[in-house]
């Protein structure tokens, strides 16, 4: 429970006709992690001399892209696709999202998925590409018709049909915008090019702008051209418009809201293919991400002419299953080798086993970094210590009920989708109770809620009036204090352990032990200090005490010395556990007074105000501290606590396993 589940390794061996089924059933059950081997078979001569590295089946590549395809057009049917409008159909899909139905589908071979995916998105293409060729023009048309419609407006002083603004043989036609200052400057550069040239001016539409036409003979164009764009002009382009810019306004308005209706039209046809073809599309993706899945695997094989070669790792627990999965796929025509791990040599895949309400934070752990085999895992006791942290910094019933509440709808709605977010859920409701206990018995309510403006300045029933936060703040700094003693002596403890087991007792002395023991001989010699100078707990102390310090030099050096210092600093930041616990309680104490204020100096909208600024303040509050404690709970123990022990650096176990959202497979 405290160590990562056992391991077991697997060396199988079975005719080649039988691979297929044994990789089909294995990945179905998901319960083995596939070892490659080809690496090894390359560099190891006695292997390689009956083995040679397999390679992905001939589908692959045509999986591959059958796959892009079909998640390109699920990408596009979804983008397309009928949605419901409104906050509330938002929310309601938050909270209760509906359930994913699955399709019972049977199990096919690798060319009958492959020829049914061209089938059914040849299907698809024949009713999606007219519809989307149509969107295409639409859209251009209207880009087209936008660009006439700026232009015209922008000439509408001019009031000249564009067509007479083409070039022709003998004359050049410029027409575009320039700031002011530009223009001035384009005025006294035209002169040194040319006579031979006109220019029309207006006011642009935006400020500090000139419309400009410039006429000019088709010999000076460019060197005129060359001149305005150094002075950032921007040219209009209008191929094949005509018309007066009065006219070309009205007529290109009066076309882009029939587009808009066509395309509203073409729109609604696609969701409604959407609605017909995306959940069968979903369900061949799938398909195809399994088979692929199996396809790639068959690279991490060794393989003679008539047999295939493949080593995993199973937990012990679900080895009984494994043999029996291979037995029955192969027909019993395969031998397997199971073995226990060389905890020196093997690279050995770590699987947490954890009792369920543990599972959660195992997040958090590989977050950090996955243990080491033989090392403890840390899990059960974060899934019991840092929901307690984070209750400690918020300290406050009301803000405890809203964080469990809110993880409740986590867990219920979203979670239903997402394991993350459910395993988040769970965390937060244990953090969230955590924070309604200990504001319960620290008088936190909503900051002085109760107090204030219910119970008339008593406290709530259920407080420990020594340990009320607001009254006696430095017992829960000395609260703070022991917690992060014990939290770091169970490190200690732990990390020795993990040094013995490993056979490196010197270390453990060093770095875990050697604390220990100067711990305890600080606190007889304190003890025998307050005891009215009693000797018998004084001198023992002060001696252990000593004899840590030297057993730390003599192994650590001098400069192991210097670690006293991160030791207390380590001890110290539990501190902090105080600082969160106050400034939750302070913020929420100050919103209630400025509610309270605003409602009685403010007539009559004074009430609406004070609410606003009650909600907003309790909102954002909670939303700020449950942040903060979150991560200084996390913190704690990152840097304090899993320092004293944690090893970590090893590969996730992580099983040849399908994931089956959208389809069941029949007989399953």
């Amino acid at each position: 429970m405290f160590k990562p589940a056992r391991m077991k390794k697997l060396s199988i061996i079975t005719l080649d006709k039988y691979a297929d089924s044994a990789v089909s059933s294995l990945h179905e059950a998901s319960i083995v992690q596939i070892q490659d081997i080809s690496e090894r078979i390359q560099q190891d001569a006695e292997w390689k001399q009956i083995l040679k590295p397999a390679h992905a089946t001939p589908f692959t590549g045509r999986l591959s892209s059958l796959l892009m395809k079909t998640t390109g057009t699920i990408d596009f049917l979804h983008s397309v696709r009928k949605r419901e409008k409104g906050m509330l159909k938002m929310v309601k899909g938050f909270i209760n999202p509906p359930p994913i139905e699955k399709t019972e589908i049977d199990e096919i071979g690798t060319e009958e998925l492959i020829q049914k995916a061209e089938t059914v998105l040849d299907q698809v293409d024949s009713k999606t590409k007219p519809l989307e060729e149509k969107l295409s023009q639409l859209d251009a048309e209207k880009a087209q018709l936008e660009n006439a419609h700026k232009v015209a407006e922008n000439l509408t002083d001019f009031n000249v049909d564009l067509a007479d603004l083409r070039e022709s043989e003998r004359v050049s036609i410029i027409v575009g915008k320039i700031s002011n200052l530009s223009y001035d400057e384009f005025k006294e550069s035209v002169k040194g090019i040319t006579d031979e040239i006109e220019v029309f001016d207006t006011d642009a539409l935006e400020k500090e702008f000139k419309i400009l036409i410039v006429i000019t003979s088709r010999e000076f164009a460019d060197e005129v051209t060359s001149g305005l764009r150094k002075l950032e002009f921007e040219r209009f382009e209008f191929p094949g418009v005509t018309g007066k810019p009065s006219e070309i306004i009205s007529s290109s308005e009066s076309r882009i809201e029939s587009i808009e209706q066509e395309k509203k039209v073409v729109l609604s046809d696609l969701a409604e293919i959407s609605a017909e073809w995306k959940p069968q599309l979903l369900v061949l993706k799938e398909q195809l991400e399994i088979e692929k899945q199996r396809s790639e695997i068959y690279s991490s094989f060794g393989e003679t002419q008539n047999t295939v070669m493949l080593e995993g790792w199973v937990t012990a627990k679900k080895l009984d299953k494994a043999l029996e999965i291979i037995d029955n796929s192969t027909e019993g025509h395969s031998i397997v080798d199971v073995s226990d791990p060389d905890v020196e040599k093997d690279d050995i895949p770590v699987h947490l086993d954890n009792p369920k309400f543990a599972k959660p934070y195992e997040t958090f752990v590989h977050m950090y970094s996955t243990p080491t085999y033989r090392e403890v895992d840390p899990t059960i006791l974060m899934a019991i210590i840092f929901p307690f942290f984070f209750g400690f910094c918020l300290t406050d019933a009301g803000y405890g009920i809203i964080d469990a509440l809110l993880g409740v709808v986590l867990y219920k709605g979203m979670g239903k989708k997402s394991k993350f977010i459910g395993s988040f859920g769970l965390i937060l409701i244990a953090c969230g109770i955590w924070a309604f206990i200990l504001g319960m018995i620290t008088n936190g309510f909503i900051g002085n809620f109760f107090p204030k403006w219910v119970t008339g300045g008593v406290p709530l029933p259920t407080t420990i009036g020594l340990i009320d936060a607001f009254v006696h703040p430095e017992i829960i700094l000395i609260i703070a204090i022991i917690v992060g003693v014990i939290h770091i002596n169970m490190g200690l403890v732990i990390g020795a352990y993990n040094n013995i087991v490993r056979g490196e007792k010197k270390e453990a002395l060093g770095a875990q032990i050697v604390w220990i023991l100067l711990e305890i001989g600080i606190v007889l010699a304190a003890a025998g200090y307050l005891l009215a100078g009693s000797m018998i707990l004084a001198i023992p102390g002060a001696l252990v005490a000593v004899a840590a310090v030297g057993i730390m030099v003599y192994i650590n050096g001098a400069f192991g010395i210097m670690d006293l210092t991160g030791f207390l600093g380590n001890l110290l930041s539990y501190a902090r556990l105080l600082a969160l616990c106050l400034s939750t309680g302070g913020i929420a104490m100050t919103v209630n007074i400025l509610a309270g204020l605003v409602g009685d100096m403010i007539p009559f909208v004074g009430i609406i105000v004070a609410v606003i600024i009650f909600l907003g303040g309790h909102m954002a509050n909670l939303a700020f501290q449950s942040l903060g404690a979150f991560i200084n709970s996390l913190r704690l123990h990152y840097v304090e606590y899993f320092a004293q022990f944690y090893i970590g650096g090893s590969q996730k176990f992580r099983a040849f396993r399908t994931k089956r959202k959208y389809t069941d497979l029949g007989g399953k």
